[in-house]
């Protein structure tokens, strides 16, 4: 599933401060209302509990969109003189100086990651871009998330949701290859989370989670599993479930696509380029795990279907070992000890991360979801081997070695940035007015968004005395 990236935040910069305008000198000003803007939102989506973060998604992409026209103008016009058709004279007052905090690097546990000064106006742009991309993948991440609850959804939710899911990642793929074209002042001095290496891995697992998503939508398998692990579904009782026939040999060679896009970012991803966040390379690694995994599956479901059942039990014992997961044992119908007991646990807690819209489900990359898939086919086909076929089982490795190249399905449009209206550049123009400001914002500008701004009350201090969060109350 996409990876739960976590929104950065930024800190308040007065960009008329910074910039100067003399052909348009209400620019800088409506500009920095327009970071203000959207700064809180991004302070308030950190607030926000994990169950609320998604609804709130669209609040910080129309902040997004609407401070971009501005800051992607004013870059422009320093870079080429010119906002779209218009002529624009931009001038420095001085270096631009910004904040932003970097969610992808590494920190220790329990503190948060943070800030980085940043200069110049196209570092500002990247991270805003990045931000957007973080929301697209939120956004998917969101509409994914009932396809795996226990409530099984109606069949035209299901290709709507996928759908959905596609375009975001579609979306958030072109994102982070513009990012890579931007004029950088200086690469080297770039933060982690926008260098190029980052956004051509960024770029590619979005492109690899779209291309599983595409054989999401006609697997078959995935939703038999859900149902049957559903305590409250019914429909046993009236007819066995159907597994229609799929296109096995066409959904391996898209599986085996999205692997090569997963190792690409992991390459990308390689130790050397920083300190990034161990989780955001586990999750790289397992992508490219079940995508491989799932590969090996539908080959054994198209080996299954022409008749030859044991070599359809050694594609999924392959996949097993893709996964890192180990054989199961002889009579894999029960689960047996301690082994079985936590299998069953880390089961059952993924399922109420999933029910509750935890910000952590899915950080496997469905490798568990992929896992279970495979051990209910392997008991399922082994029973029926061990009683009717009886084929001998071949070896998975040499099967493993010879599966297809990938194929690829979708092709990324460029991603097109939103500009200043004509009219709205033409009212730019306006002198400013001496007593006017520009919007700083309602939230407070701390090192920590999540400190609560209520009033801390002193444990044994005379009633009603209440201190605020600096601490340096004396009672």
């Amino acid at each position: 599933m996409p990876y739960p990236f976590t929104l950065p935040t930024t800190s308040s910069t007065p960009l008329d401060a910074f910039i100067g305008s003399p052909s348009h000198p209400s620019l800088p000003l409506t500009a920095t209302t327009q970071r203000s803007i959207l700064r809180d939102a991004l302070k308030k989506h950190k607030r926000l509990p994990p169950a609320q973060q998604a609804a709130h998604l669209g609040v910080v992409q129309d902040a997004i969109n609407g401070y971009l026209p501005y800051i992607l103008g004013i870059a422009s016009a320093f870079t080429s003189g010119r906002i779209g058709d218009e002529p624009v004279v931009v001038t420095n007052v001085k270096q631009l100086q910004t904040e932003w905090r970097l969610t992808l690097s590494a920190t220790l546990p329990g503190r948060e990651p943070p800030r980085s000064p940043l200069s110049g106006v196209w570092n500002d742009v990247a991270f805003v871009l990045q931000t957007l991309a973080y929301i697209q993948v939120q956004q998917a991440r969101s509409q994914l998330q009932i396809l795996y609850s226990s409530n099984i959804p109606s069949p035209e939710r299901r290709t709507a949701a996928i759908g959905s899911a596609m375009k975001y990642l579609l979306e958030a793929n072109s994102v982070h290859n513009y990012i890579l074209n931007l004029h950088t002042q200086d690469p080297t001095s770039a933060p982690l989370d926008t260098v190029n290496s980052t956004q051509v891995a960024l770029a590619a697992t979005a492109l690899a989670e779209a291309t599983l998503i595409t054989v999401l939508k006609d697997d078959p398998y995935t939703t038999a599993v859900i149902q049957a692990r559903n305590k409250d579904d019914k429909d046993w009782m009236i007819s066995a479930p159907s597994i229609p026939k799929v296109r096995a040999h066409l959904f391996a060679r898209l599986c085996l696509c999205a692997s090569d896009h997963a190792q690409r970012a992991a390459a990308s991803l390689a130790p050397g380029t920083g300190s990034l966040d161990p989780s955001l390379l586990n999750y790289v690694d397992d992508l490219r795990r079940t995508s491989r995994a799932k590969a090996a599956r539908f080959l054994a479901c198209d080996a299954e279907l022409a008749g030859k059942t044991g070599e359809a039990i050694a594609y999924l014992r392959g996949a097993r070992k893709e996964l890192g997961l180990a054989p199961l044992e002889q009579d894999a119908s029960k689960r047996k000890g301690w082994k079985g007991l936590k299998q069953t646990f880390a089961e059952k807690r993924e399922d109420r991360k999933v029910e509750k819209g935890s910000d952590d489900w899915g950080l496997d990359a469905g490798k568990l979801e992929e896992a279970r898939v495979l051990e209910w086919l392997e008991v399922k086909w082994v029973k029926m081997n061990d009683t009717i076929n009886v084929q001998a089982i071949p070896p998975s490795e040499p099967l493993m070695a010879a599966m297809p190249s990938g194929r690829e399905y979708h092709t990324p449009k460029p991603y097109t940035p939103p500009q200043l209206d004509a009219s709205l550049l033409a009212r730019l123009r306006a002198p400013l007015d001496p007593h006017q400001h520009a919007f700083e914002g309602d939230e407070e500008d701390s090192g920590d968004e999540g400190v609560s701004r209520n009033p801390v009350v002193v444990p044994g201090a005379f009633p009603g005395a209440a201190t605020g969060g600096s601490g340096n109350t004396y009672y």
